[in-house]
């Protein structure tokens, strides 16, 4: 790769219609590539582009559009395989401004490429101090106004010779994260879409022999009906099962939307190539031998990815089991698995292969039916995050359950959960690690913390399997619970005593008991469950049927759900011990799977009654509205930007680029040194892209200069239904509006490691969010602490204070009143800990008040994580704490101030004072939003903070900043994980 060629501005995207396309810079290297591309467009988006006929472009042009300094003048290509199907480009005429242009190939228009493009080019724009586009545009070019009007940003139009000038603002707004994420949204849906609902497939590898992976692929699929049609591809063979085989799916004569892959790994990547040659849609590779197997295999997935989403396809696997939909209209069960489930409503993903086979048979044993179910395996391409995308808007999907080994893109999964659970309901299991092969990283946070940020998206996350089927059969069939009074209804006292502690145990309110005794038949249980249910002080059920000897159970089920399916509250069973889905507690569909309103049943009452409390914690967390994080109008945002990258900048000297992000500028015509490289770098006295300048292979280029506004930049288009091309103008900034460090670039051009990590008094930063620090101030000896008492203010504390005093017992002499006792004071700290230590004096902070503790970390695969607990020393012993994603909305801090054990303390029990916890929630808003401001605020840690009956006094706070390695994972234009 080239010097200085900013690779983290590659990425790979989903298009409008579901398939994939690589967006990266242009390079000198692109000059074939860019003629063959012109020479494909349309006569309109060529007049459209230039405002006028323009054959071919000159030699010249291609020179200028291919070299470019990715600073002021930059342009990113789309291509698909090795073809440019788009351009987008930027120059820099201007503080603050630049122009902006591009161009979609005719074939591609209507895929939503521009879009994406604009996304990359404003997100590359912002890094380098750019803060408005301007474009002029041909009146006749509707599309492509339209598309810039539909970009979210703040757009301005203006009619002048015979041309509209729009300018855009890239401030990134409320609607132009909306649109990003509706795009991404429709985009990543239309593409699982396509996978589970093809109308042709291949099975590549297919053969006669009894047990291949092939061979059951294939007869897994014959054997579900799938309804289109199927074509086995081997070599050699001309049929097998009966059906005709083809040597090649390039062979095959009709069009193939589905390729699932059964050849052994050294022979995928050819049969990628060939699958995207014959344009097939997706790919779902059973084959093994990929990244389970070492760093040999982990380059083949890597490349397996890479190749086919280069191509336009997306892939499930390696090392998968496969996909299965059971709609009518599809039957399809491209999966390993013999049996897959009937019609349902649940909607089922697993990252293991090994494991799915045995999660299918369960959930068939169970009775319960799927809407459709997705393997991922090793999860080279296709996550879970791409199957909330779909079924978020798969009205066959009521209910989502989860198998998790590992997380791609964790911040993305609970941005998506978080708004998915608003009307769906997500089960999780997440097993610990992350297995060898997963193109995912470890997670650095501790489960407990994990289990707080799921708990946060609403997920509903459970220790096991059977936990996980459990939950899903109670959100299949029954309705959401209004709140946690439970009734039972029983025919043994000792399974009725059970349910009743195992109800205490969760967290619920159970009612008395309605025993019935052994004998009751239909005609009492209907009558108890009916009076129960009709009570408004019940919002839920359980009924246990355990008779001693074997009665009219058919009938009992029967009155049950007579009595049940017409109340809006949910009923669960133990039923003669069966588990799952009884066939006399079914309503009938007329298929052998379920309906609304069944009764699910367990094998014992303790289980029916976890399986509801978590249920009931859900509704709980649903009936919530949710709401956006408040706003703060005594917050300095841009200050507290400042102030980070300016102390950056001071703790780097020398680095050119910080400075630059911290909003200085090079002067006209002065020589810099490129912190990659070493080598100088000229910039142009005027901004123009004509000064020689260090090109991206490394040698000096020189760009050509002047020509019209229209000849500056490589043509725009509009999105769907057609996206032609138009010429445009722009503006730049040196302000980066808190964006990345562009001197963090590598060698290679992509971002390096984190820069090292700066301690900082926090005291200035936390004002910027209206957060005061309690005054101390430190002292090296008696007369010190005395003086500083007498400015404080009596009382005073004298105390320890290094990083890990507030952990210790005995570090603070607290309620001092006069200079003796603080000379007292400090001479035993003095005594017992030696001269050399660390002593600070503070005003004594008023009592009775409850000390706590709050923190930040930037999480690489989370981002800003806000954390909280009580500071006593026996919660910090206990690892008593709770966490939430930054920002926090306001119920998110009332939810992590009482998600800690000792949160009881803070509410005026055991003995301690109410305090002013409304203050302490504000004070965590404060600072989750300074959290998610900041990417370079890698750690904060207000230890203590003390909750008065009042108000909040922070009295020790430290911070660590660090310049970000690169964008947060869920932050920036929309890429694939």
């Amino acid at each position: 790769m080239e010097e200085q060629y900013p690779a983290h501005w590659e990425a790979d995207v989903v298009l409008a219609d579901g398939g994939t396309a690589h967006v990266r810079p242009i390079r000198p290297a692109d000059a074939d590539r860019l003629r063959s591309f012109y020479s494909r467009l349309s006569d309109e988006s060529i007049y459209f582009r230039f405002f006028g006929p323009r054959p071919r472009l000159s030699d010249k042009e291609v020179a200028r559009f291919t070299n470019v300094d990715y600073a002021n003048r930059v342009a990113l290509i789309a291509t698909l395989g090795d073809e440019m199907v788009a351009v987008i480009r930027y120059d820099r005429t201007g503080p603050g401004e630049a122009e902006v242009a591009f161009l979609v190939e005719d074939a591609h228009q209507g895929r939503g490429v521009a879009s994406v493009l604009l996304e990359h080019l404003a997100a590359t724009a912002r890094e380098r101090g750019i803060e408005r586009f301007v474009a002029d545009v041909l009146p006749a070019n509707m599309r492509m106004t339209g598309l810039l009007r539909q970009a979210g940003y703040t757009a301005q139009s203006q009619f002048a010779d015979g041309v509209v000038r729009m300018t855009l603002d890239l401030t990134p707004t409320d609607t132009s994260a909306e649109v990003t994420a509706a795009r991404e949204h429709r985009a990543e849906a239309r593409s699982i879409a396509r996978l589970l609902t093809p109308g042709s497939v291949a099975v590549i590898g297919a053969s006669r022999e009894p047990g291949g992976v092939g061979q059951s692929v294939l007869r897994n699929l014959l054997a579900a009906g799938f309804t289109g049609p199927v074509y086995p591809v081997h070599r050699e063979m001309r049929a097998v099962h009966g059906v005709r085989a083809y040597p090649s799916v390039t062979a095959i004569d009709d069009e193939v939307d589905l390729a699932v892959v059964a050849v052994p790994a050294e022979s995928v990547i050819d049969v990628v190539e060939e699958c995207a040659e014959k344009g097939v849609h997706g790919l779902v590779v059973v084959s093994s031998g990929f990244g389970e197997t070492g760093a040999r295999g982990r380059a083949m997935q890597d490349e397996l990815a890479r190749i086919a989403r280069s191509h336009g396809l997306r892939v499930v696997g390696p090392n998968c089991l496969g996909i299965a939909n059971t709609d009518p209209a599809v039957k399809l069960n491209a999966t390993l698995a013999p049996t897959v489930p009937g019609r349902g409503k649940v909607g089922f993903f697993s990252q293991s292969g090994a494991l799915g086979t045995a999660l299918l048979q369960r959930v068939a044993q169970r009775g319960m039916g799927i809407s459709s179910f997705v393997s991922a395996g090793n999860r080279a391409d296709v996550s879970g995050n791409d199957l909330l995308q779909y079924w978020e808007e798969d009205d066959s999907t009521d209910v989502i359950l989860l198998y998790l080994e590992s997380l791609g893109n964790p911040r993305k999964f609970t941005r998506l959960a978080r708004r998915i659970a608003r009307r769906k309901p997500i089960v999780v299991v997440k097993s610990g690690g992350t297995p060898a092969g997963h193109s995912a990283e470890e997670l650095g946070l501790p489960d407990s913390a994990i289990s707080s940020l799921f708990e946060q998206a609403g997920l509903i996350r459970v220790d096991d399997l059977i936990q996980l089927f459990d939950v899903g059969q109670v959100l299949a069939y029954q309705p959401l619970p209004a709140g946690p009074r439970i009734a039972l209804v029983t025919n043994s006292d000792a399974l009725g005593l059970l349910a009743a502690d195992a109800c205490l145990a969760a967290g619920l309110e159970p009612r008395p008991p309605v025993n019935l005794g052994p004998a009751a038949g239909p005609s009492e249980f209907g009558t108890a469950l009916a009076g129960e249910l009709s009570s408004p002080d019940v919002d839920a059920a359980v009924v246990i049927h355990m008779p001693p000897i074997p009665g009219a159970s058919d009938d009992v089920a029967a009155e049950l759900l007579r009595v049940s399916k017409d109340v809006a509250k949910p009923v669960v069973t133990t039923f003669h011990g069966h588990l799952g889905m009884h066939p006399a507690l079914r309503v009938e569909t007329g298929s052998a799977t379920p309906g609304r309103c069944s009764i699910p049943s367990y094998a014992a009452p303790e289980e029916a009654v976890r399986a509801l409390a978590h249920v009931v914690r859900y509704a709980r967390w649903r009936a919530h509205p949710a709401v956006p994080p408040p706003e703060l109008g005594d917050i300095d945002t841009t200050r507290a930007r400042s102030l980070a990258h300016t102390t950056l900048a001071a703790a780097t000297p020398g680095d050119a680029a910080t400075a630059a992000a911290a909003g200085t500028a090079t002067a006209p015509g002065e020589r810099t040194t490129d912190p990659s490289q070493g080598e100088a770098v000229t910039a142009s006295p005027d901004g123009s892209p004509g000064t020689a300048t260090t090109g991206p292979s490394g040698e000096a280029v020189t760009a050509s200069s002047g020509g019209s506004p229209g000849e500056v930049a490589v043509a725009s288009a509009g999105e769907s239904p057609s996206e032609t091309a138009a010429t445009s103008s722009g503006t730049s900034s040196g302000t980066p509006g808190g964006g990345l460090d562009a001197g963090r670039l590598g060698s290679s051009g992509a971002f390096a490691e984190p820069g090292p990590p700066v301690e900082i008094d926090p005291t200035e930063l936390l004002s910027c969010y209206g957060l005061t620090v309690w005054p101390a101030e430190m002292v090296c000896s008696a007369d010190e602490a005395v003086a500083a008492a007498e400015r404080l203010g009596w009382p005073v504390v004298v105390k320890v204070a290094d990083p890990g005093a507030s952990r210790r017992a005995g570090t603070v002499r607290l309620g001092l009143t006069g200079p003796e006792m603080v000379r007292n004071a400090y001479t035993e700290f003095a005594v017992q800990l030696g001269e050399g230590a660390q002593l600070a004096v503070q005003r004594m902070a008023p009592q009775p008040a409850v000390p706590t503790v709050v923190g930040v970390i930037e999480d690489p695969a989370f981002g800003p994580v806000v954390s909280f607990g009580l500071g006593e020393v026996t919660a910090r012993l206990l690892q008593d704490q709770g966490f939430r994603l930054a920002p926090l909305t306001g119920e998110d801090a009332a939810a992590l101030v009482r998600s800690v054990r000792a949160a009881p303390l803070l509410f005026g029990e055991y003995g301690y004072p109410p305090v002013a916890v409304d203050a302490l929630e504000d004070l965590l808003v404060r600072v989750g939003r300074l959290a998610g401001d900041l990417p370079e605020l890698a750690r904060l840690d207000l230890d203590q903070v003390l909750v008065g009956e009042t108000d909040v006094m922070i009295l020790g706070a430290r911070a660590t900043l660090r310049t970000p390695a690169g964008p947060r994972l869920d932050g920036g234009p929309r890429r694939l994980s």
